[in-house]
This record gives structure tokens, C-alpha cells and sequence, in this order.
């Protein structure tokens, strides 16, 4: 009898636990009271208005940095900027598709943040060319083709391009680009998380969610959004 007690205790633990899910997760600690919780905190939510270039030479960046214009903040991408713009300059962009939104992970929320640009091209495999299969492979295309491409006799290569970059404030000619650019066909949104471990007694309240942190010294900037017009297509 005791032994199927112990059980069902099991049980039920693991069952709460997965009912939980991924954004927290929590280890009892018997002999203390206490317990330790690891949770995924969403520390912005945004969405894009323009992809562009600082309009100035910043301090401490490389020179080729790609900004991400949000409508709360900008995000300058120091790492895998140079290979984006790559890409959506070199490829017909009607034929480039970015179907998940840009979700980056903020690992001590000091302003820098990490992720990947997950972009797919699709063309019709009697168009490809052996100059095309040079392209992908110098920037490191994986042939992803799916049945409903197979029967169009299309052929898809995917790109995880990574990424890493700073959290600027939000540009200072965002009125200019709002008004000068043709919006987006499709809302494309960009969030930046982190994970918070917190040991608690029973008594213990979780506390509320953490605001992003900016990149140190980080000042408003002007964004200038050529070359990177083909950006605007990619979601129509």
C-alpha cells in the first residue's frame, strides 16, 4: 500500500511538472521549504518597421552593422547582418520567405542579444542554375525541399542565418521612415527573452517581469533604409 502511495506521488510530480511547460519549471527542495524556479521572462515584444543601416559610423560596432528598426527599439545586429543583406540582395527577394518571426534571447539582459534569421528560397529547379547551387553552398543553404515543392518541381534551400547585436533606442527619424516607407504586407515581429532561476520559500511571491535592458551608452540613432528596399517584398 505504501509503495503505490510513493507512486502515485511520483506520478502526480512529473504530471505537474509537464503541465508547467516550457516557460517554468520547478525543483522542490523537501528539507528546506523551499524551491527553485527557472522561468522564461518575454522582455520586449516589437514589431519591424524598416531594415536599414545606421546612418552613422557608432562607436564600437562594425562598420557593415544592419539595423532592425522596431517601433519601441532598434536592434543592431553586429553579427550575420553582412550575410542578410547577402542574401536579400543577391536573390530575387519574390522568392524569399521568412515564415517565423525573430525571437532573441538576452542570456544576462545587459542589452546584447543572440538568435538566428531562419529565411527560405523556393525556386522552380529548371530555373536554378549551377551558379545559384554555388551561392547556397557558399553561404551555407541546406536543400530543405518539401513534397507540396517537389510535386510544382520546385526545389526550397534554407538559411539559419546567425545572429548577434545590441538594443538601441528606438530610432530618432521613426516618423520619417513610417512615412516614407511602404509598411510591411505582413506584420513581422521581433521579441527578446531571458531565463531568471529564483529560489523561493512558500511564502515567497514570484516577482513581475524584467523591462529590457539597452545596450550600454547606447543613444538614439538615424536609420537609413537603402539598399535594403528588397527587404520590403520578402513579406508580400
Amino acid at each position: 500500500m505504501l509503495q503505490t502511495i510513493k507512486k502515485s506521488l511520483v506520478i502526480g510530480t512529473v504530471a505537474s511538472l509537464g503541465l508547467a511547460g516550457c516557460a517554468t519549471s520547478t525543483l522542490m527542495k523537501k528539507e528546506t521549504g523551499t524551491y527553485t524556479s527557472t522561468s522564461r521572462i518575454n522582455l520586449v515584444e516589437d514589431t519591424v518597421i524598416a531594415f536599414g543601416k545606421p546612418a552613422q559610423a557608432l562607436p564600437n560596432l562594425p562598420i557593415d552593422s544592419v539595423v532592425i528598426a522596431g517601433g519601441k527599439n532598434s536592434y543592431i545586429l553586429t553579427q550575420g547582418g553582412g550575410q542578410f543583406v547577402r542574401l536579400i540582395t543577391k536573390l530575387d527577394p519574390k522568392n524569399i520567405q521568412i515564415n517565423k518571426d525573430l525571437t532573441f534571447n538576452s542570456a544576462l539582459n545587459d542589452g546584447n542579444f543572440t538568435g538566428t534569421l531562419p529565411l527560405t528560397y523556393v525556386k522552380l529547379q529548371q530555373d536554378i542554375s549551377k551558379k545559384d547551387l554555388e551561392f547556397f553552398i557558399q553561404n551555407g543553404a541546406e536543400e530543405c525541399t518539401t513534397s507540396s515543392d517537389k510535386r510544382m518541381d520546385a526545389q526550397r534551400f534554407c538559411f539559419n542565418i546567425p545572429l548577434a547585436g545590441v538594443v538601441y533606442p528606438v530610432a530618432n527619424n521613426m516618423s520619417t521612415l513610417q512615412s516614407s516607407m511602404q509598411p510591411l504586407s505582413k506584420p513581422y515581429r521581433v521579441s527578446i527573452y531571458t531565463t531568471e532561476s529564483q529560489t523561493h520559500s512558500r511564502q515567497t511571491a514570484k516577482g513581475g517581469l524584467q523591462k529590457l535592458v539597452l545596450f550600454p551608452f547606447a543613444v538614439a540613432i538615424d536609420v537609413i533604409t537603402l539598399p535594403f528596399q528588397a527587404a520590403q517584398k520578402i513579406f508580400e
